[in-house]
């Protein structure tokens, strides 16, 4: 079968895509508002938005399609360490949805997720002290540093494969037989999501106070001003 007819094969559903896409955007808006008072609302909304996109992926992973169940691509460390070490050689392991190493990835990513909005909703709130803003950052440069490996992974991925992961996470298309693909792209649930976090950015937004960058400037003043005077 040549590359042109394999190209054709739909290989990840449409709510997958839209997921993966919404968590790139929310995580480098989140990174770049993280040291601003001015964007806190942003900021702020968007890792509840991540951590919403966290829950779905969850649940798709159990109810979803072929290749966004975890049980389809989750193998292991073992086997992980077996697909880095094929690599190399003349004919390196190529599977059709996320490989093992990937996989790990995306479990620690998750993983991270989960911290990182977890104790930046805690902080938010104010229902600990100072160390808890630590380990929010503490786990947001775990995060980074673990989407930059991501990457390092889906760069290195496509030159051996000889296939474009970024492109097919656009397309959900893949150069594989069409036996190995999936049959429905599930549109219905990816608009659902997708009108679910656009609605909720503009409750935000509508709900937003106009001087909010002013107000937490002016709390956090109080505050360090209450912390002065404590001592």
């Amino acid at each position: 079968m040549n590359s042109e007819t394999r190209s054709s094969t739909l290989v990840w559903d449409l709510p997958v895509r839209v997921f993966h896409w919404l968590l790139v955007l929310c995580f480098a808006g989140a990174w770049l508002t993280a040291e601003s008072e001015h964007w806190r609302l942003v900021h702020v909304t968007l890792g509840y938005t991540m951590a919403a996109l966290v829950a779905f992926r969850i649940v798709w992973g159990l109810l979803g399609t072929r290749y966004a169940r975890f049980a389809s691509f989750v193998r292991g460390p073992r086997a992980a360490l077996a697909y880095l070490r094929s690599l190399p050689g003349p004919k390196p392991e190529h599977h059709t949805g996320h490989n093992p190493a990937g996989a790990l990835a995306i479990v620690g990513l998750l993983g991270l997720i989960a911290v990182t909005t977890a104790t930046g909703w805690a902080s938010y709130s104010e229902l600990a002290g100072d160390w808890l803003e630590e380990v929010h950052e503490v786990a947001a440069n775990g995060l980074l540093a673990l989407v930059i490996i991501h990457l390092i992974g889906v760069a290195v991925g496509s030159w051996v494969h000889r296939e474009n992961l970024v492109r097919s996470m656009l397309t959900g298309r893949k150069p594989v037989p069409p036996a190995e693909g999936i049959r429905r792209g599930w549109a219905t649930v990816a608009a659902v999501m997708l009108a679910a976090v656009l609605g909720f950015w503009w409750v935000q937004w509508q709900s937003a106070p106009a001087d909010t960058g002013a107000q937490i400037s002016r709390a956090n003043h109080d505050r360090h001003e209450s912390h002065g005077d404590s001592d």
